[in-house]
């Protein structure tokens, strides 16, 4: 837009209604701005102002017109049908958006250049230091994973600095932003704030060195008694009720409230934290904490929620808070879990009990970690028949409250993975050594400072094998879905891979499930220079993403000799039956156990408490109105139908297989 200097009568009109300026030649308007709607206004330095010809309907029904009152500004351009009034102190080096909303504020201003937060080190995992992740406007889960973990490589973290600092400096400004729509009232301080359009700021206390990544399609929420410093917040996000942050960085659709307090910690996408505290943790994708008690600290997460008075411990009192530990995505902790740091926890595990000994089950996912007598005793496997496991993998997706078309994280939500499943392969071999180095009839084995019972560990190889039998058949028939086979050579065709990508080992960047190869091919090309920019290498994540399905049937391809002892290039129809029923099988074996697991909750146990002051059957009739009849529960039927549906999915295939 085009400004010009105020005429005389504007100027004359300006004085009358109390307002006053340094220099009336340095205040620009817009060719048809009024003087009317301003009054009580101090300009210096360099101001241009637009027009201001709307209304806005407060809450309550309050009408008031678009302008300026009661309000110091010093260099601040100020778009259409802005309302900003009641600046206790003042605004400085500032341009605001259209039809923004400033009421009620003590303090906006940048001083001196800004990064608005990006360029910000995040001591996350270790507190002392080593593990910084320099915090930027696009930074994905995919993308700290690798700043934080992979310092084996310096190069890679040379240049990923490189990277970042130039984003820093290209973005870096003297002059703040305040976006399109955006409301901003009773507000303390903000210094040095970035705001995107559509955000909205309410009671907040104080913001300071910040970036408020709003956008109309995911506005950002910062509510009362809000503290942030250092922190960049994206959009969908709510920030709220007394919520203290420093040095941290929030994703897309997060909620963070009730008082938590968090530092030097990242949260990626759909994370929730209240009440509770955070200290140098990597919260990746759906990590979830609501208690006062939970203190999470130094850890690595994602897919996990904290039970109320989980806490961690990376201090021996030795050499300082130096130790770190992961808990694999989907893992858990119950009510007052505490693991002493290092240790890691393999993939949707459970925690119970106090466990102080740093074991590693990384290789035995889907296990119970249960403290007896101050030991670590493991149940590998048995999570995989748990009703709960099946219906946090359901509710995931359906959680994701992310609305920005432009998602900063891949997040792919299987249970069964070549991630998961390659660990289950390799938790079968260790469980059979184990059975064979030790004997079949010993009461308990040992296993990295862990003691496994003789009877957990024979059902774990159950577990695992069924779970393999279930993913590798599953796979097999997606990929022959739809297709005809008149011959065993056209079995063959069709299983081929069209791709050589998939092979070897596979890895969880924080949501992203992807080969290695294809991460070190990535990582490779940041080294050389030529990925040389954020939007690049996000790119490249999306990429895997897309492709996860064709790189997953290279990966089971590959491990069908392995597995079935059949040479992919020669299998026939018939060890395509046998692999169908041997699906069917696990795939109906790992249902019933889930639908038996989902009964318990309506035992007669569980109906202690219902019914008060009644008799037997008025608290029968309590329960089922409470919790309804066990067959016609929502989950209790999506059971049984996928039963049915995997039968005849299994069943389709075997009649279009050649005689």
């Amino acid at each position: 837009m085009t400004h010009i200097n105020l005429s005389a009568s504007q100027i004359s009109a300006l004085e009358a209604n109390g307002c006053t300026a340094e220099d009336w030649q340095r205040v620009m308007v817009a060719p048809a701005f009024s003087p009317e709607h301003i009054r009580n206004v101090a300009f210096s330095g360099d101001v241009r102002l637009g027009c201001f010809n709307r209304s806005f309907t407060l809450a309550g029904g309050v009408c008031r017109h678009a302008g300026i009152r009661n309000a110091t500004l010093h260099n601040v351009d100020v778009a259409d049908d802005c309302l900003i009034e009641n600046i206790h102190n003042y605004i400085a080096n500032y341009r605001i958006g259209r039809s923004s909303i400033i009421r009620n504020v003590n303090q906006i201003y940048v001083e001196g250049r800004s990064s608005f937060g990006n360029g910000v080190a995040v001591n996350v995992l270790n507190e002392t230091g080593g593990r910084e992740v320099y915090i930027n406007d696009k930074l994905s889960a995919q993308m700290a994973y690798i700043m934080a973990l992979y310092r084996h490589r310096p190069a890679l973290k040379a240049r990923l600095k490189e990277i970042t600092d130039y984003y820093t400096e290209k973005y870096s400004s003297a002059v703040g932003t305040i976006g399109e729509d955006v409301h901003i009232t009773n507000v303390g301080l903000m210094r040095d704030v970035r705001v995107g359009d559509c955000c909205t700021i309410s009671g907040a206390a104080r913001l300071r060195n910040c970036s408020l990544n709003s956008n109309a399609a995911a506005p950002i929420h910062i509510g009362d008694g809000v503290i942030c410093d250092d922190v960049i917040i994206s959009s969908g996000s709510t920030v709220d009720e007394g919520a203290t942050l420093e040095r941290c960085f929030v994703g897309q659709a997060c909620k963070i409230g009730h008082n938590y307090s968090a530092s030097d910690s990242l949260f990626f996408s759909n994370c929730q934290g209240e009440n509770g505290e955070a200290c140098a943790i990597f919260a990746g994708p759906y990590t979830v904490t609501h208690h006062k008690s939970t203190l999470l600290i130094a850890g690595m997460f994602s897919f996990m929620n904290a039970g109320s008075g989980s806490n961690q411990s990376n201090h021996m009192y030795k050499l300082g808070p130096i130790h770190q530990g992961t808990l694999e995505r989907g893992a858990k902790t119950t009510s007052n879990s505490y693991i002493l740091w290092p240790a890691r926890v393999g993939a949707f595990s459970l925690v119970m009990g106090r466990h102080t000994s740093h074991s590693d089950t990384t290789n035995l996912p889907f296990s119970y970690l249960i403290e007896q007598n101050n030991t670590t005793y493991l149940a590998p496997g048995v999570n995989l028949r748990s009703v709960g496991t099946i219906r946090d993998v359901k509710k995931w997706p359906v959680r994701d409250h992310r609305s920005d078309p432009n998602r900063l994280d891949c997040i792919n939500f299987n249970l069964l993975s070549p991630y998961t499943v390659q660990k289950m392969l390799k938790g079968l071999e260790l469980l059979r050594n184990l059975r064979s180095a030790s004997g079949e009839l010993s009461d308990e084995y040992s296993f990295h400072s862990a003691k496994i019972k003789n009877s957990a560990l024979r059902k774990g190889i159950d577990y695992y094998r069924t779970a393999v039998h279930k993913f590798m058949g599953n796979s097999i028939i997606k990929r022959l879905e739809g297709v005809a086979l008149p011959d065993d050579e056209t079995i063959r065709r069709h299983l081929r891979p069209t791709t050589e990508v998939g092979r070897g080992e596979w890895v969880d960047l924080s949501g992203l499930i992807a080969p290695k190869s294809e991460v070190d091919r990535v990582l490779e090309a940041i080294e050389s220079g030529e990925l040389n920019r954020l939007r690049l290498i996000n790119a490249e994540w999306q990429v895997m993403h897309e492709r996860y399905y064709e790189y997953e049937w290279t990966w089971v391809f590959d491990h069908i000799e392995e597995f079935y002892g059949i040479d992919p290039e020669k299998i026939t129809a018939d060890d395509v039956r046998r692999i169908v029923n041997e699906w069917r099988e696990a795939v109906v074996g790992l249902d019933r156990m889930v639908y038996e697991d989902a009964r318990k909750e309506f035992s007669l146990a569980s109906r202690t408490g219902f019914g008060a002051d009644g008799t037997r059957a008025e608290k029968d009739m309590d329960f089922e109105q409470v919790r309804g009849d066990f067959e016609s529960n929502p989950f209790v039927r999506a059971t049984l139908d996928h039963i049915e549906q995997k039968s005849a999915l299994g069943e389709e295939l075997l009649n279009r297989l050649p005689a």
